[in-house]
Parts: structure tokens; C-alpha cells; sequence
């Protein structure tokens, strides 16, 4: 993920070692490089994410199912 002004503030705010990732279920999990662990909570705020994206075979081409921050679903194509 970029650190550029195309980059959510949750992405852009993770410490050195931490990097965002997001599973096939569309669910933003956080991964510390230095120790080697991951977790569901942002490193900082102690929160969940859950804006991930994700494409499933039941979606019509181009649409991708979402999650606003406040868990609610969203579609975008």
C-alpha cells in the first residue's frame, strides 16, 4: 500500500515495522515485520479495520464487495 495521498490515514499512520494487509474474506489484519507477528488491531489505535475490499464468484464482473468503518456492507464497481 502507498504512502501517498491515495492511502487511507490508518495505512499512513502504521509504525516502521508494521505493514497492512488485507485476507481473501476482505478483513485488514496488520503484520509487524520485526517480530514477526500479526493482528487484528491497528497498531496504534487498538481498533479493528474494516474496509477491506473483496471479489467473490457470486458478484456480478467488476463489482467488489466492501465494509465501512463501521462494519456496514457496501458494494462498488
Amino acid at each position: 500500500m502507498a504512502e501517498d495521498g491515495g492511502s487511507p490515514e490508518w495505512v499512513i499512520s502504521l509504525p516502521g515495522s508494521w505493514r497492512a494487509a488485507i485476507t481473501a474474506g476482505g478483513r485488514v489484519f496488520f503484520i509487524n515485520e520485526e517480530a514477526k507477528s500479526t493482528t487484528w488491531l491497528h497498531p496504534i489505535t487498538g481498533e479493528t479495520i474494516l474496509t477491506g475490499h473483496r471479489r467473490t464468484p457470486d458478484l456480478p464482473t467488476g463489482w467488489e464487495e466492501a465494509y465501512t468503518f463501521e462494519g456496514a456492507r457496501y458494494y462498488i464497481k
